[in-house]
């Protein structure tokens, strides 16, 4: 079975509810996944949209949400998920608003596309404190298994 990452919030290529964006409250959405393969000893999540700062003419990747070390007998999280709630052992990476945790779709301009994508690592990574995206992705190089992803539109009115 295939590694696959859902949402009951928004289906795949569908637009995100307002109320998990800079518009509403601002909550992640719940997220599941199913098919993570053997051997698998964590998972990472990454969120963002390449689409910064406008769509027809993109200059960079904006991150919303790093998350690693998550446990792969989780399957999923839930909606708004605290930190106090996160399943046992998961690590924050800092967003692009230089914080931990999620920030919600906020596009100056035009229709955005974000992406969650789930990587099944073969190792449990070190305490990395608070990395950028980038560091994780350093830091996961010659451990994935298999990511997936799921995407979701957004356009402020």
């Amino acid at each position: 079975m295939p590694l696959i990452i859902t949402s009951p919030s928004f289906m795949h290529d569908r637009v995100i509810p307002p109320h998990h964006t800079c518009d509403g409250v601002n909550t992640s959405p719940q997220l599941a996944w199913s098919g993570v393969p053997v051997g698998a000893k964590s998972l990472a999540l990454i969120v963002d949209d390449p689409d910064a700062p406008d769509p027809a003419a993109p200059k960079m990747t904006w991150v919303h949400w790093v998350l690693y070390n998550i446990p792969p007998d989780a399957s999923g999280l839930t909606e708004g998920v605290a930190v106090k709630d996160l399943p046992a052992g998961t690590l924050q990476g800092v967003n692009d608003w230089r914080r931990t945790g999620y920030g919600g779709p906020c596009p100056p301009v035009g229709k955005h596309r974000y992406f969650f994508k789930l990587y099944v690592l073969d190792t449990v990574l070190p305490d990395l404190k608070h990395p950028a995206k980038a560091a994780l992705e350093r830091a996961m190089r010659g451990h994935v298994l298999a990511q997936s992803e799921l995407i979701g539109l957004y356009q402020r009115q």
